[in-house]
């Protein structure tokens, strides 16, 4: 059973840092790119970043360029993504998903809905 399970969202007050992990069971990251997307209240869902599991190839929105970094460990099957300089705007549920690293090379141009299998999402509050 394929499944992906998000942790390490809350809150947190402006310039400062989380770090959330995205970790997979049921199947290897192997050949596989991990994305990360989030959903701000009202807002419809967007993505932040991406990560292509052979490679390491990365992707960023404009938006977290240069706060965000996203990381592999293949052995623990988990992706991370290192949230730093965290505005209030940032403030979202914070979803990963996977897919083949085709999805991840277009991450600009698919839509989100082009991922496969998704986690259940946490929690980033960013206020002071």
């Amino acid at each position: 059973q394929v499944q992906l399970v998000e942790s390490g969202g809350g809150l947190v007050q402006p310039g400062g840092s989380l770090r959330l992990s995205c970790t997979a069971s049921g199947f290897t990251l192997d050949y596989r790119a991990i994305g990360w997307f989030r959903q701000a209240p009202g807002k419809e869902r967007e993505a932040v970043s991406c990560i292509i599991s052979s490679n390491g190839s990365t992707r960023y929105t404009e938006a977290v360029k240069g706060r965000f970094t996203i990381s592999i460990d293949n052995a623990k099957k988990t992706v991370s993504l290192q949230m730093d300089r965290l505005k209030p705007e940032d403030t979202a549920v914070y979803y990963c998903a996977v897919d083949s690293p085709v999805t991840c090379l277009h991450y600009d141009d698919y839509p989100y809905e082009a991922w496969g299998s998704w986690g259940q999402g946490t929690p980033v509050t960013v206020s002071s």
